[in-house]
């Protein structure tokens, strides 16, 4: 019983901020399919609207089909929809879109179980990588030294399954990042798991009739 306590207050938490952001947003649902699990995600039209734009055309364009986890830090969030797994096994950064206009400033927190946009020291720089915290993170919140993390949804189902990614063993390996005029590099990256975490598919959420 002692090892089922934990669990069962972090599914109540869960619960209490998933019901919670219920509350207050209606908006598109996706499905987000893994090899470790489903997940679904209620996005936020209404604080984030250009964000979720930029999250949905990347979904409808398949562009996060076949794409990694790549950095998962338990304890914090696990970060995917940017890197793939070439046949070589090697893992190595997608070509995005332009960067999008940050939408922290009026978006929500970063609490367990949201979904909020990764980007470099550059607040407007966020593309097609995002990130699912794993526990509340206050500090990415706006204004967070000039802008925040972007939430611009949350997950109403698969929190098994984001639990289950979060604990993956990770290490520090070579992947191929995209720099400065599209150039690639070699470069050790920490906090890469060990084993796979594959995004089978991002889709829109079939409408109930």
């Amino acid at each position: 019983m002692k090892k089922l306590l934990p669990v069962i207050l972090a599914l109540l938490t869960f619960s209490a901020h998933a019901e919670d952001e219920e509350k207050k947003v209606t908006g598109p649902i996706v499905v987000i399919k893994t090899n470790m699990g489903t997940m679904k995600a209620m996005l936020h039209e209404d604080t984030a609207p250009k964000t979720v734009a930029n999250f949905l055309k990347y979904t409808d364009d398949k562009f996060f089909d076949g794409t990694v986890f790549h950095r998962i830090i338990n304890g914090f969030m696990i970060q995917g929809g940017g890197f793939e797994l070439t046949e070589d096994e090697v893992i190595k950064q997608k070509k995005p879109n332009d960067p999008i206009i940050n939408e922290s400033a009026k978006g929500r927190k970063n609490k367990l179980g949201t979904l909020a946009m990764a980007r470099t020291g550059d607040p407007n720089s966020a593309t097609s990588q995002f990130f699912i915290n794993v526990k509340d993170n206050a500090a990415l919140d706006y204004p967070n030294n000039g802008g925040g993390y972007a939430v611009f949804g949350h997950l109403t189902e698969g929190l098994d399954v984001l639990n289950k990614i979060k604990a993956v063993k990770t290490h520090t390996t070579s992947t191929v990042n995209l720099g400065p005029g599209d150039r690639y590099a070699v470069t050790q990256s920490q906090n890469v798991p060990v084993e796979t975490v594959k995004i089978i598919s991002i889709r829109r959420a079939e409408k109930k009739q």
